[in-house]
């Protein structure tokens, strides 16, 4: 199938938008873009793309292929939520029901609980500034997330991709067309350990607040193309994390990530 975009392309595009925005119109432009979600549908692109790949019928990925609408707004214990990137259940047929317990109840779920639990839903988000300052509510957001949808479907396969640069850009010089990055490399070592804490719930009875899949997105923009890590030793090798660091990037990389999901989702329902 044509136009299946690879991550590496997804990358390059943001960075294409991101850097394009800066040279012509400094830091309102660049914020525009972010706000517009342009940049970040690369990446919904290219999770979509790879789930097509490894076998999944386009018809069953939501928005589709291409598409940054419509979203399914699954319905957990605590709110619904409009998904990112959602494989639904083929040979299910979504069943409208009342809701009778938590903070919805007598809401209406317009899929029911059984189409939800078998519904696999990716969620995508970057940080691009900041890291070290709002991480601790982001981090929250993200653990908010799971659990939200793991209390009422306990065996839902989730998955997070989460994009971060090892280089900010620097905003300082922006407004002045320049795209520069700053020397001082990001938190990586503490969002590498962070990520792991809430990777790889292979007990669908225990730790709600984890997803079965987490990718960590480290990118260094600087370069061109853009470089994506996905072992320890790139980080090593290129001062991002030291040698006897125990963080590991390992089992959050992007190689493998669809095939984790798929994998876990295998286990719990069947193929």
């Amino acid at each position: 199938m044509t136009n299946l975009i690879t991550i590496q392309q997804a990358v390059d595009g943001f960075k294409e938008l991101i850097e394009t925005s800066i040279i012509e119109g400094g830091i309102r432009a660049k914020e525009a873009m972010i706000r517009s979600s342009r940049p970040i549908n690369f990446i919904h692109e290219a999770v979509k793309a790879d789930f097509i790949r490894k076998g999944i019928s386009p018809d069953r990925i939501h928005p589709p292929l291409g598409a940054s609408k419509p979203e399914l707004k699954l319905a957990g214990f605590i709110k619904q939520k409009h998904q990112d990137v959602c494989v639904t259940p083929e040979g299910y047929v979504p069943e409208s029901e009342t809701m009778t317990e938590g903070i919805l109840r007598e809401a209406t779920d317009y899929y029911g609980k059984d189409y939800t639990e078998r519904t696999i839903s990716v969620n995508i988000r970057s940080q691009m500034s900041s890291l070290a300052k709002n991480f601790d509510t982001l981090y929250e957001r993200t653990i908010a997330e799971a659990q939200n949808l793991h209390v009422r479907c306990q065996k839902m396969v989730l998955g997070e991709v989460y994009m971060i640069p090892v280089k900010e850009y620097d905003a300082s010089v922006m407004d002045d067309n320049i795209v520069q990055f700053i020397d001082k490399v990001g938190a990586v070592e503490k969002y590498i350990k962070s990520f792991q804490a809430i990777n790889g719930r292979l007990d669908h009875t225990r730790e709600d607040y984890k997803y079965e899949r987490v990718c960590l997105l480290l990118v260094d923009f600087a370069q061109t193309p853009a470089k994506i890590y996905s072992s320890n030793e790139e980080l090593i090798n290129d001062g991002l994390l030291d040698a006897n660091s125990t963080a590991s990037i390992d089992e959050l990389s992007w190689g493998t990530f669809t095939d984790n999901i798929l994998s876990n989702y295998e286990t719990r329902f069947g193929s």
